[in-house]
């Protein structure tokens, strides 16, 4: 999302810094990209086209599904027949590919699940990974009830829904997919914290001699085995920053205080 302009809309500011962070995030071992053809609408996808094409073996690039952009900006759900057809077709084109590794489609709000049937837009993505434009197909911003009916028409290689020390909602859907060998991908790792959140990320932070955000992008990878990280950066420097925080060993008096913003919030809801 980074690698558009203001608004996810748009060129970069940049566009040859945002080509920079594509090679150095490959050139550092990262195999794995989260895009979208309506980041920008298209800018993204041709940017990463534009730095790394052809892409090197082992690169997995996921997309999703799901939205549309408007001309003033917005964000327009897109899930009949006709928008998954193109929004494909688009991805492939931009990518400058014949397959597409990993599509995943997005339901629900802004940033929450909301429950209802998925089969219908589902069921016209696994038509079109018959027809070997898809690999693998996965989910976002979904319920338990939502990945239980798709499991009963395609495989499900992963779900991509909004998670961090500070948003546990699916605490349990995690332990759940981890059963399965399902990934789960974080979206927002890094957002949306109380200022009261954040001064408990910042002691931590200081008591291990890393940055807050490190420390949040560490307490992810230490959460689970089958989570996968997507921190977006437009910067080679926040970019090396995330990459470290891979080799962060968060302490165990770190993690129960970490786990605690979670409590907390959780016990202020019910």
């Amino acid at each position: 999302m980074q690698l558009a302009g203001p608004q996810v809309f748009g060129p970069p500011r940049d566009t040859f810094g945002a080509i920079a962070v594509l090679r150095e995030a490959i050139a550092s071992g990262v195999n794995h990209i989260d895009t979208s053809d309506y980041y920008g609408p298209h800018v993204t996808n041709q940017i990463i086209k534009q730095a790394l094409h052809p892409y090197p073996k082992g690169l997995v690039i996921v997309t999703k599904l799901g939205a549309r952009r408007g001309d003033d900006k917005s964000w327009i759900p897109a899930v009949s027949r006709q928008d998954l057809i193109d929004g494909i077709h688009d991805n492939l084109r931009n990518l400058g590919i014949d397959q597409l590794d990993v599509v995943n489609l997005r339901v629900g709000g802004v940033t929450d699940p909301s429950e209802g049937s998925i089969e219908e837009p589902l069921s016209v993505l696994v038509d079109l990974k018959a027809k070997g434009l898809i690999r693998h197909l996965g989910l976002s911003n979904v319920t338990p009830h939502q990945l239980t009916e798709a499991q009963r028409i395609t495989e499900v290689v992963c779900v991509q829904n909004l998670y961090n020390v500070a948003h546990r909602n699916d605490d349990a859907f995690i332990d759940a997919l981890a059963q399965q060998g399902i990934g789960y991908v974080p979206f927002f790792p890094l957002g949306g914290f109380t200022p009261l959140q954040s001064s408990a990320l910042d002691r931590v932070a200081a008591s291990i001699q890393a940055t807050p955000m490190q420390v949040a992008l560490a307490w992810l990878l230490q959460r689970s085995s089958n989570i996968l990280l997507i921190p977006g950066t437009s910067s080679i420097e926040h970019l090396r920053e995330n990459l470290a925080a891979a080799t962060l060993e968060l302490p165990a008096h770190a993690i129960a205080e970490l786990n605690a913003i979670g409590e907390r919030k959780n016990a202020h809801s019910k």
